[in-house]
């Protein structure tokens, strides 16, 4: 019995020390119009850490073969069309597929090698069994997001509703599709912050506070490997 509990308690010191190696990396998944983008960039320069979104699309170009401008163009359609997601956009299916088999090994390449945040592009299923990843969910009540909208676009209230509830759905969309509907945006979320009731920076500090709490974590972890 004595054997077996040592065995087990080395295999726990095995699995953290591992872990204090890793990077500790932070995806965003966002409720469109919730300012998910906003809170990430506010959130990179409060941790000092870099923040991933635009910058996957490069690097995914390259490996993908595709001309950036291609990769671009096709990802403002992907965002503003979720028709694009069913059979009878074959065009748009390949190109998705493609580009998403790319993106997907940059984001876990990413999350391998320094503390980072993500933003969208199914991160947070991708790296569901990474052990220092912090999942995040920015999100509002639907009225609160429309309003949002509307008052950057310049749309009138019914005009928001509907370009929100699309945008959404296109969203929903991107995760059942290649998460082979295993995954939706809500699951597996360590934090859910609205942004109506905490605003910008309450949802920055929330975030941030668990990011420097799992780096104290870390620290401790390693403190005490020295010390064995």
């Amino acid at each position: 019995m004595g054997f077996l509990k040592n065995m087990h308690e080395r295999r726990i010191a095995a699995d953290q020390e591992a872990r204090v190696d890793q990077p500790v990396v932070i995806t965003i998944a966002r409720d469109y119009g919730a300012e998910g983008h906003e809170i990430g960039k506010m959130l990179s320069v409060e941790l000092g850490i870099p923040l991933y979104d635009n910058e996957l699309l490069v690097r995914s170009a390259s490996r993908a073969g595709e001309a950036l401008d291609k990769v671009a163009e096709y990802d403002e359609r992907m965002a503003a069309e979720f028709m694009a997601f069913l059979p009878d956009r074959v065009d748009s299916r390949t190109l998705s597929d493609k580009l998403f088999k790319s993106m997907s090994q940059v984001i876990v390449d990413l999350a391998a090698t320094r503390s980072c945040i993500i933003e969208g592009r199914l991160s947070d299923y991708l790296l569901r069994n990474s052990p220092n990843h912090i999942a995040v969910l920015v999100t509002a009540p639907f009225d609160e997001r429309v309003e949002i909208v509307r008052a950057k676009r310049g749309l009138d209230k019914r005009a928001g509703a509907k370009l929100v509830r699309e945008m959404q759905h296109a969203r929903e969309a991107f995760y059942k599709r290649y998460s082979a509907g295993k995954w939706k945006m809500t699951d597996g979320k360590d934090l859910v912050v609205n942004r109506a009731k905490l605003g910008r920076q309450g949802c920055v500090d929330v975030i941030a506070a668990a990011y420097r709490f799992k780096l104290s974590e870390l620290d401790q972890v390693k403190t005490g490997a020295e010390q064995r």
